[in-house]
């Protein structure tokens, strides 16, 4: 049997698991099912929703989306199945709507994002709410955090092209002054700075801030003087210049916060295969924990405050996907 046969034989039988687990009595193999599901690439994966489709005459992801709210187990294998900009365009949807906006959430999605990404994330966006998600973005927070991330997300149309390191300079110095030259910073050519450059671009100014100065910019933003703003734009910096830390901070957070399951199923799955490594190492300076580890604990915690047999199950399969993913 040649490798597109195969390959094809392995969808099926991926579809016939995931179609018995969430369309049938739910006696599938689950770690059959997890096995397949996190050794595949984006491409097979969705080829694996084009068979499903082809097999069932059925939209995967829309069956996935109704089971998650029964099936906790169906929320990570929807994540994973999900085009990567219509998934992250989901997830900024709910942080924005319906009550309070989790900031440190919605600094992690735009902020880690390349301007490419943010790009298709943005027009994913559009095409699932009809909406535009900078101007949902501007409704929905307030401060310096609202000019600064409307910024980051305006800057997604300079994606492209080779880095200039000479124009990085030049920005760089341009940074300096409107830090320096007068009593308070001038948040106006900060913001106007930041709107007109991609992440890489802007990358490589705060590369040359720290050749020209001999310091971090976002550690010059902590100074008095620069203020509230100051400090909002130094933790939006941070996390595009070292995503991994910013990731490994959002984990950390997992712990104080009463185990929370979301963020960490968030983070492994859209970040699997691009830096969940560097993630891994990150989290393991700051805290002597594997996130191994840390998924084990978070999800062990849950199933023994759960008295429900199959919710209980349903999270210790959730813990074997996401340990396999990394």
């Amino acid at each position: 049997m040649d490798s597109s046969n195969q390959i094809s034989r392995r969808c099926e039988l991926c579809c016939q698991y995931l179609h018995s687990c969430f369309s049938g009595n739910g006696a599938t193999d689950k770690r059959k099912l997890v096995e397949i599901l996190t050794t595949r690439n984006l491409q097979e994966l969705r080829f694996i929703r084009q068979t499903y489709n082809a097999l069932y005459n059925q939209d995967l992801l829309h069956i996935l989306y109704n089971a998650q709210r029964n099936n906790p187990f169906a929320r990570v294998v929807y994540l994973r199945l999900s085009e990567s900009e219509a998934r992250d365009a989901e997830i900024v949807r709910g942080l924005l709507i319906g009550g309070n906006v989790d900031l440190n959430s919605l600094i992690e999605m735009v902020c880690t994002r390349t301007s490419l990404e943010l790009q298709s994330i943005k027009k994913a966006y559009h095409s699932l709410y009809n909406s535009d998600m900078e101007q949902d973005l501007s409704l929905s927070i307030k401060g310096g955090f609202k000019e600064i991330l409307s910024a980051i997300l305006k800057s997604s149309s300079h994606f492209g092209g080779k880095v200039e390191m000479s124009m990085a300079m030049c920005d760089a110095k341009t940074l300096y002054e409107a830090m320096e030259s007068g009593k308070s910073l001038d948040q106006k050519t900060m913001i106007s700075l930041i709107s007109q450059r991609g992440t890489e671009q802007l990358k490589a100014i705060l590369v040359s801030y720290k050749q020209l100065y001999g310091h971090e910019f976002s550690k010059s933003l902590k100074r008095n003087k620069c203020g509230p703003f100051g400090k909002d734009l130094s933790l939006v910096i941070r996390c595009i210049q070292y995503p991994e830390k910013y990731f490994a901070k959002q984990l950390r957070r997992t712990l104080q916060n009463g185990y929370s399951q979301e963020v960490l199923i968030r983070i492994v799955i859209t970040r699997s295969g691009i830096d969940i490594k560097e993630i891994n190492n990150a989290f393991a300076a700051k805290t002597g924990w594997s996130l191994e580890s840390l998924i084990l604990r978070v999800f062990n915690h849950t199933v023994s405050h759960n008295s429900n047999n199959t919710t209980a199950k349903a999270t210790g399969f959730i813990a074997e996907f996401l340990v396999a993913l990394l």
